[in-house]
């Protein structure tokens, strides 16, 4: 049988496995099926822009609050 677990995740499945262990609420299906059949450097880059995207966002967020606070 053949189903989803057997085969190599694609770019949208990494991008959402990525998101998932981000906020801690990865599955135990896509886990197994990220280890088996992902390729580690796809993760690691990934994880590596989406920190660099939550860095960039939360550094606009704390200057836009001081800026509207007048400081």
């Amino acid at each position: 049988m053949n189903d989803d677990n057997d085969q190599k995740p694609g770019f949208w499945q990494i991008v959402f496995s990525t998101l998932a262990a981000f906020f801690g609420v990865q599955s135990n299906k896509n886990r197994e099926r990220d280890f088996k059949h992902g390729n580690i450097y796809a993760y690691v880059a990934s994880g590596l822009i989406f920190t660099v995207l939550f860095i960039f966002c939360v550094v606009v967020a704390v200057k836009l609050v001081l800026n509207s606070a007048g400081i």
